[in-house]
């Protein structure tokens, strides 16, 4: 009877301490983006910094912790987020490109917090298909979605919401906190944003944004792309001969506008958009866009100022996009702390992956190039993060599945491919941490015709190979060259270290257990090289 007794007074602590961790978990408010670079952030201190753009985003930064270091494994929307719920490569949760459908019957993280007692929910962007499956409450946009008055995809209908839809998903995250939240339980309330993916549409009152400046050029804007294999030729994505003067640029577009394709697959959704917008919302738009399109037609703009006219047109629609993400951050943080839960609850900013604002004189992403794979991650948890912190080890967002699980103080599946980034967020030093990264990107021939590759990144070193093409490969200093513009593969002097990456390539494809077909298609060199 004694020792029962004495059991009982030794766990009674043991009780009151579990039962006080459940109760004080934090809540996870995760805002997450489309095609946002980190260097359209002042805080990662690129070349887009003096133009402020993310004064919200730069203030949690300064209050948690930026990790300078964030990778993508596939850079491309739905991937990434297939990723991101499953916490396994794209090989491994079958969604490799955007035209797979995501088995939401599978493993997910959100799954897995509901079961260890959280309240989920998840508005905006999904871009998986279907229904989501894990989440107690949800409204997502069918496809891509729209930027003005869009449809979005609730449990029991499909609804039209007026508006822009940032503002939108902003304004359903904010009633889910005052109305559909429930107190007893800590929650995980995922935010999704449409931007500011293409087709770059801002909000009304966003439209002015940088009339009066000059948005900074990038170093590599005119580039030709001389020393990479020839995919980098080869693609579609060039703002000099891809991007549309009337579909991507508004020049003169109408509902009513009406022209055949420039070119095969023509992305037409603002066009298409414009046709949903009311009266007042068309006569604001075309109340700012008329008089610049007036100048520039009068100018007679071609070869670099032109390329330069598009850059300028296209990188302030791009941040104006930014903009809205940006005040949507400020806003959901506000509300947390007028409801008196900023105090236990994590925030966190990413996006799907980078993005080519003029960068290589491009635009989109796919590339395992730096300004693609990179995708921002910003990070507050007050009381444990210490502010203005900097993260300088390889995350990707293959570990975000198990990061959750492990703030929410829930098991993380072996079979969970990444690792929770919860001891670098509390500042600990691991001296096991990943010395590389893996990617792979699966989507051609396709829209921007940006060739299939895999690769490994180390802190200096990278290596891609585009593989249905035969040998083509690049390799980079990214020290000496972080622009990525000399290609170092098959020089005499580099062929030691070219040796040495291949092996850690491969032993990270054994280890990630990549059994993807990455055969050579001769058909595709006959078909897509001849001009290379």
């Amino acid at each position: 009877m004694k020792i029962i007794s004495y059991l009982i007074i030794c766990l009674i602590p043991l009780t009151i301490y579990g039962e006080n961790r459940k109760e004080n978990r934090p809540n996870i408010l995760f805002v997450f983006s489309d095609d946002h670079a980190p260097h359209a952030i002042g805080s990662y201190n690129g070349w887009l910094k003096e133009i402020n753009p993310t004064p919200a985003i730069d203030k949690l930064a300064e209050s948690g912790m930026i990790f300078v270091n964030s990778f993508c494994t596939n850079s491309i929307c739905g991937p990434s987020r297939a990723v991101i719920q499953t916490g396994k490569h794209s090989h491994k949760n079958g969604f490799m490109n955007n035209g797979n459908a995501f088995d939401w019957n599978q493993q997910t993280f959100p799954k897995l917090l509901q079961k260890a007692g959280y309240q989920t929910a998840i508005y905006g962007k999904s871009h998986l298909k279907g229904k989501p499956l894990g989440y107690d409450d949800w409204a997502v946009l069918p496809g891509q979605g729209l930027y003005y008055n869009p449809d979005l995809i609730f449990p029991d209908k499909k609804r039209r919401i007026e508006g822009h839809c940032t503002d939108v998903v902003t304004n359903l995250a904010v009633e889910w906190l005052n109305q559909k939240r429930t107190e007893e339980k800590p929650f995980l309330l995922m935010v999704q944003h449409k931007a500011p993916h293409r087709s770059w549409m801002p909000a009304l009152r966003h439209l002015p944004l940088y009339d009066d400046i000059e948005i900074p050029e990038p170093p590599t804007l005119f580039d030709k792309w001389t020393d990479n294999a020839p995919g980098a030729r080869q693609q579609e994505l060039e703002i000099d001969r891809h991007m549309d003067l009337n579909y991507d640029l508004f020049v003169d577009l109408t509902p009513g506008f009406h022209q055949e394709r420039s070119q095969k697959a023509q992305d037409r959704s603002a066009w298409r958009n414009m046709k949903r917008m009311t009266p007042n919302q068309i006569n604001t738009w075309r109340s700012h866009y008329k008089p610049k399109d007036a100048a520039f037609k009068k100018g007679k703009l071609s070869g670099k100022d032109l390329v330069r006219w598009k850059f300028q047109r296209y990188a302030k629609n791009y941040l104006r996009c930014v903009k809205g993400v940006d005040e949507s951050l400020h806003t959901l943080q506000e509300e947390l702390r007028k409801l008196g839960l900023d105090k236990n609850t994590i925030v966190i900013y990413s996006s799907d992956q980078g993005f080519y604002i003029g960068d290589h004189g491009w635009y989109d992403k796919r590339w395992m190039y730096e300004e693609s794979l990179k995708m921002p991650l910003i990070v507050k948890w007050p009381g444990t993060i210490k502010a203005g912190s900097k993260q300088e080890e390889m995350v990707q967002n293959l570990d975000y599945a198990q990061t959750f699980l492990d703030l929410a103080g829930a098991p993380q599946p072996k079979d969970m491919q990444g690792r929770s980034i919860v001891p670098l967020l509390k500042g600990e030093k691991l001296d096991n941490w990943r010395k590389e990264i893996y990617y792979h990107y699966y989507e051609y021939p396709s829209v921007h015709m940006v060739p299939r590759h895999y690769g490994i990144r180390t802190n200096r070193y990278k290596l891609m190979h585009f593989y249905e093409f035969g040998d083509e490969w690049e390799m980079y200093d990214l020290k000496k060259d972080p622009d990525e513009v000399t290609n170092l593969y098959g020089k005499e002097e580099f062929l030691e270290l070219q040796k040495s990456l291949k092996k850690r390539l491969k032993n990270l494809q054994k280890f990630y257990d990549d059994q993807s077909d990455t055969s050579v298609r001769p058909e595709y060199i006959e078909k897509y090289r001849k001009k290379s």
